[in-house]
């Protein structure tokens, strides 16, 4: 063992000093194969039982062929851990033991690769659907549902062996209905299949159940207290299971949203100044809850329809309605707060804005209550809807502003912005990035048939950790105008699906603004083929996908060998998907994961180990999308379910 460290000490030097020497002299660096794998100095220190000593060493950086090597900023002598100075600024060293080995070290985060001026891409998947997707969710099988009204009996596709549903008119007559107004749409084949639904599920709400399942709530005249329920399948065979009168009141044009606890929540709806819960399945609810400020925030045409419904982070219930938000208790179903007014229009159907969760982020230590943002961005004047409607018609121009509020200070006041450009009846969308993207909708007028003008054709995206003034970047126009009953939703690879649109009533293929059943994609830029090269690929089957609240867990993923991340480098994000109709998207939320560690586990091999978010408040029970993201650029998701 003597003998093996008088060579160590002879040989590892020179080799150290071999890739030094090649620095100063501007030469290329020579790598040492014992350290560079992990960028660390070393040290053998025989005084602690031979381990060797591994630490970052002082970055050296150059003006000209010439020039010296410099200390730290500011030339002066840092202090270790124990107050200490440590001359000359060498870092203190710091032991790792063998099972570390491969642990990669912790270190300031590089920033994000460039993306140039890329201001994404469009593409037509699908010339037809079958349905105009007036309602829209994106499966954990990697499908998704996509579903109309059906009160006007007419689609683009049959439903399948000839099978026709009675209906009557509301004289009485009785007639048969061939078509079907709900598909299941193959994302990988951009394919369809037909489903049956017997209750008119015309603006109506739903999301993914915590056990995976999808329910859709509400609805139009037999459909108005239904649940339809549909489990996700791969062979074809699933679909709806229905049920008319689940609910004590008539929810149309209601919301729906996953509580911490697992709970549903159905708020609001036409004439329904009331909250329910969705009821176990097959049973009915007898009663619901009053609640006056949807009462209060209703005017003669209505503009609170389709609540913003979000969970707070605090475990209470934030609702939006018209230009009002309150905080709900779930738990005693009262009001327990007023936030100030957001000023300038009305934001809710009609006027319909958007309104999404800004990003929670979590750290390994959190605050008791976790900060959150709400966002509402566009809508229009109170007015819009009557404007529109009055022959001839007036189209007001929408709303350019967005208001931010932080739901969990105890006395926020809204931050107010300015879009790139007006919208009505838009989407809004959490990128896995951590950026927003707003797309859809109209510049003019308010959501109902024939009353809005001038499409926006041209996507947003916001980025929220950049100052007041310069969070929007316009993107790449399409050339559909998607505006009343347009739908959208990020998919598991990262694109945008697109589809709907239909400002007639029926199936108008002729119309100035003609009935939708094409499907497009948008490709935002950090889908940049030039970036693929930095792209991680998650290894799901090496992968836990059942996570836990407050529990570690671990992701496998691959990436170039050239790449050599540090913790601070790679982000794990979890997204729950939404249901999208009428310009808002019910239960969506992003959440940024604290990490603990990464490791190289081969080459181009890494495991990030990430604590899953501590509680439901913070991230509902469910199905959700997991990315990882390295430097910016995202994975493909892979699905996984946070339980209770």
């Amino acid at each position: 063992m003597a003998a093996l460290h008088i060579k160590l000490f002879c040989i590892l030097p020179l080799l150290f000093a071999l890739g030094i020497n090649a620095q100063w002299r501007g030469l290329p660096f020579i790598p040492n194969p014992l350290v560079s794998h992990h960028g660390l100095g070393f040290n053998l220190d025989p005084s602690n039982g031979g381990q060797f000593q591994f630490f970052d060493p002082e970055p050296v950086t150059f003006k000209a062929a010439g020039d010296k090597p410099k200390p730290n900023a500011g030339g002066e002598p840092q202090p270790d851990a124990g107050g200490k100075p440590n001359v000359g600024g060498i870092p203190k060293r710091a032991v790792i033991k063998a099972e570390d080995v491969n642990a990669v070290p912790n270190a300031q985060p590089q920033p994000n690769f460039p993306i140039g001026d890329n201001p994404g891409a469009w593409a037509l998947v699908s010339n037809d659907a079958g349905v105009s997707a007036m309602h829209l969710n994106v499966l954990p099988n990697n499908k998704a549902i996509m579903y109309d009204a059906s009160d006007f009996h007419i689609s683009n596709i049959k439903l399948p062996n000839n099978e026709c549903l009675p209906w009557k008119n509301n004289k009485g007559d009785a007639g048969n209905d061939c078509f079907a107004h709900a598909v299941e749409y193959d994302l990988d084949k951009n394919t369809v299949r037909p489903l049956k639904t017997q209750f008119d599920a015309w603006c109506s709400s739903g999301g993914i159940l915590p056990d995976g399942r999808f329910i859709s709530t509400g609805g139009w005249v037999n459909g108005y207290r239904s649940a339809r329920y549909i489990t996700a399948c791969n062979d074809g065979k699933c679909d709806f299971k229905e049920y008319q009168n689940a609910f004590a009141e008539n929810r149309w044009y209601a919301t729906q949203i996953t509580l911490a606890d697992g709970r549903v929540i159905v708020v609001g709806g036409r004439k329904a100044y009331s909250i329910e819960y969705v009821p176990p399945e097959g049973q009915e609810n007898k009663q619901s809850i009053f609640l006056p400020f949807l009462d209060e925030t209703t005017d003669m045409d209505e503009n609170n329809l389709y609540p913003f419904v979000h969970q707070s982070t605090d475990g209470n219930v934030f609702i939006f309605a018209n230009d009002r938000s309150v905080l709900l208790n779930p738990k005693t179903n009262k009001v327990i707060k007023e936030f100030p007014k957001l000023d300038g229009g009305s934001r809710n159907y009609p006027a319909s804005g958007m309104s999404a969760l800004l990003p929670i982020e979590l750290n390994e230590q959190n605050p008791p209550v976790i900060p959150v943002d709400v966002l509402v961005c566009g809508g229009n004047k109170r007015d819009a809807f009557k404007m529109s409607a009055q022959k001839p018609p007036v189209f007001i121009p929408a709303l350019d502003d967005c208001g931010r509020l932080r739901i969990t200070d105890p006395n926020p006041v809204w931050e107010k912005e300015v879009m790139p450009s007006r919208r009505v009846m838009g989407d809004m969308l959490n990128l896995p990035t951590g950026e927003l993207l707003m797309i859809n909708g109209a510049m003019a007028g308010a959501s109902a048939w024939w009353q809005a003008e001038e499409p926006n054709f041209t996507p947003v995206m916001y980025n929220p950790k950049l100052p007041n003034g310069q969070r929007f970047v316009k993107m790449a126009p399409t050339t559909i105008a998607r505006m009343y009953h347009s739908t959208s939703a990020v998919l598991p690879n990262g694109k945008i699906l697109v589809a709907g649109s239909n400002t007639n009533p029926g199936y108008d293929f002729k119309a100035k603004y003609p009935t939708e059943v094409r499907v497009e994609t948008f490709t935002p830029p950090y889908m940049d083929k030039a970036l693929d090269i930095h792209r991680p690929e998650i290894n799901a089957q090496a992968s836990d996908n059942k996570l836990k609240y407050g529990a570690p867990f671990g992701v496998q993923f691959k990436l170039n060998e050239q790449d050599k991340p540090t913790k601070a480098d790679i982000k794990v994000t979890v997204y729950a998907v939404p249901f999208t109709t009428h310009g808002y998207s019910m239960n969506q939320r992003l959440v940024v994961l604290a990490n603990t560690e990464l490791k190289a586990e081969g080459a181009g091999l890494y495991r990030v180990t990430a604590l899953a978010p501590p509680t439901g408040a913070v991230a509902p029970p469910g199905s959700y999308l997991l990315n990882v993201v390295h430097r910016g650029v995202p994975s493909t998701g892979m699905w996984v379910t946070i339980n209770q």
